[in-house]
């Protein structure tokens, strides 16, 4: 993937777009760490559009900006469904890049187009016989992409804030499965994706069969790389099976055995665990250890990364991983995210008290994964240019499971009297004693979040920090400091000063920013409408950890009796 600036006239604007040009070529240098390898910059009659390369597939002749028949576009993208979108289009420009199929079929297609995209993508497309333009985001915003809004009225697009809020008066994010479309003298924000499981609770029977075919299909399509790619595993169970399912595929293209990467604390549970996985599969496996003083000083580039206050304490060990794994020479890696918002894996889940409730909040957190996992699991690796890949996210994937009946994707016992365990379905489709997938002890390990996984010490740490920095009397104030969504423990008042020093103070967009941050009161990575379902979550709002769910935690559990006993 890529970073694309692009600035669009609108009726309003009078062909301002190409006096921006000159800033233009100054602002795409500084997504310079999402594309190394090659810049490019085109001014049109209604447009101004920026560049900087990734080089993934076809590097020799994916040049961007891509221009061909009147067309010209920038794209932030992966398109997995290149080839077959290469049959159905009147004519290419010479390039064997999946994204040079996205200018001529959004050109036929208009907004269609863009449903046709089967991948993760942000892209601005624009015209030089026409004034006319769409800029567009993927399905769950995989791809970053912000929309900046002039004084002269110019739209500006940009995939990192840190491109407009200089400049523009308000910046927003584009939501997920929308565009914007210019079409003559209108501009309107439209939602291409839209799906019935949003809306209803759904009734669809379950078939693991079925589930698990969908998932190969989405790791396979996602090999698509002529550089080298491998798989970051934690040791958890979505990272192991996407580990799985990638080797059986390079084994059976006679690729040979993937490369897989962990990092940790010593003493980390995850280490353990993806050792484990990794003999198991037979991969080439790198293991990777940070310190606690490293980690502490990589905390505020990790914010300028992110643009959030949200994520940092996962955010810091990916940067760091992303670090050394692009360091061994790879620039792209398929993860695990987006498994236990679909299949309900967080902890909290167990607390769900039906199916529909269950069902809501699995779309409230996939919807907004934009602001939180997917936004980390992007920008913290593209700080040093590796491209991370998500099987879990597949557009067919997630419709399928999205849209079963809940009851089949709660908590449920491996055996009849058993305890009850999260992504139960998912776990079934991939339990095969004849020919297993993965080792039982990674199975049906129970969910450990990232930021737990690479060592309980680091959120400590993180913790008691923040406490001794935090001003006597700072969070009585802090409602008058920060206003929007204010700061309620002394960790979210550290991240949140760091980020309003960075893309608010000083800055021409103001305190519009803040609107693109996630918010509200959280306990296990929970929604804050799912503090409603155990009244004694209110008192851990904040806790991000998966041990605030101490009844349910199997570590936290542990810990607390061995202090019982030794009491």
């Amino acid at each position: 993937m890529c970073g694309l600036l692009a600035i669009l006239d609108t009726p309003g604007s009078a062909q301002k777009a190409v006096s921006h040009a000159a800033r233009g070529e100054e602002l795409i240098d500084r997504l310079r760490h999402r594309g190394p390898d090659q810049r490019g910059t085109l001014a049109m009659p209604h447009a101004w559009l920026g560049h900087r390369r990734l080089a993934i597939v076809s590097p020799e002749t994916g040049e961007q900006p891509c221009r061909h028949d009147h067309t010209a576009w920038v794209t932030n993208s992966e398109i997995f469904n290149h080839p077959d979108l290469r049959a159905r289009c009147r004519s290419l420009p010479e390039s064997r890049s999946d994204s040079a199929v996205i200018g001529p079929i959004i050109r036929e297609h208009g907004l269609d187009g863009v449903a046709m995209l089967d991948g993760q993508f942000s892209l601005v497309v624009a015209y030089d016989d026409t004034p006319d333009w769409i800029a567009a985001r993927d399905h769950v915003g995989i791809c970053p992409l912000y929309v900046g809004f002039h004084t002269d009225g110019t739209m500006w697009f940009a995939s990192e804030m840190k491109c407009l809020i200089d400049d523009c008066d308000r910046v927003e994010f584009v939501e997920p499965g929308t565009a914007w479309v210019r079409e003559g003298d209108q501009v309107r924000k439209v939602r291409w994706y839209d799906r019935a499981w949003m809306h209803h609770t759904p009734t669809a029977p379950a078939c693991p069969d079925a589930l698990r075919d969908l998932i190969v299909a989405a790791v396979e399509k996602r090999i698509m790389s002529d550089v080298p790619w491998g798989v970051l595993l934690s040791g958890g169970l979505d990272s192991s099976l996407v580990a799985s399912i990638a080797q059986r595929a390079s084994k059976r293209l006679g690729l040979g055995p993937i490369h897989t990467f962990a990092i940790g604390l010593d003493g980390s549970p995850d280490l353990d665990h993806a050792r484990t996985a990794a003999a198991f599969l037979g991969t080439q496996h790198h293991e990777y250890r940070f310190t606690m003083e490293e980690a502490i000083d990589a905390l505020p580039r990790v914010v300028e990364h992110l643009e959030s206050d949200q994520q940092i304490r996962t955010g810091v060990p990916t940067y760091l991983l992303a670090q050394r794994v692009k360091a061994t020479g790879f620039k792209t890696v398929l993860s695990g995210e987006g498994a236990d918002e679909i299949f309900g894996g967080y902890l909290y889940f167990h607390k769900a008290p039906n199916p529909p409730e269950f069902h809501a909040e699995t779309v409230r957190k996939t919807m907004r994964l934009h602001q939180y996992d997917v936004m980390r699991a992007d920008k913290a690796p593209m700080a040093h240019g590796l491209e991370l890949r998500f099987p879990f996210l597949d557009r067919d994937l997630i419709d399928h499971a999205m849209s079963l009946d809940p009851a089949a994707r709660m908590p449920a016992p491996r055996s009849p009297g058993g305890r009850r365990i999260e992504k139960h379905l998912l776990r079934v489709a991939f339990d095969d004693p004849r020919d297993p997938w993965l080792p039982e002890s990674i199975l049906w390990r129970q969910k450990e979040q990232f930021s737990d996984g690479v060592g309980y010490s680091w959120v400590d740490t993180v913790r008691a920090i923040a406490d001794r920095r935090l001003p006597v009397g700072a969070l009585e104030a802090a409602a008058e400091r920060f206003p929007e969504a204010t700061p309620t423990n002394a960790e979210m008042h550290w991240m949140r000063e760091l980020f309003e020093a960075r893309f608010v103070t000083g800055k021409r967009s103001g305190r519009t920013p803040l609107a693109t941050l996630g918010s509200g009161p959280s306990v296990a990575c929970s929604t804050p409408e799912a503090l409603a379902w155990d009244p004694a979550w209110r008192k851990h709002a904040g806790d991000i950890s998966g041990r605030a769910i101490a009844d349910v935690h199997d570590a936290r559990a542990e810990l607390d009796a061995g202090n019982q006993r030794a009491g």
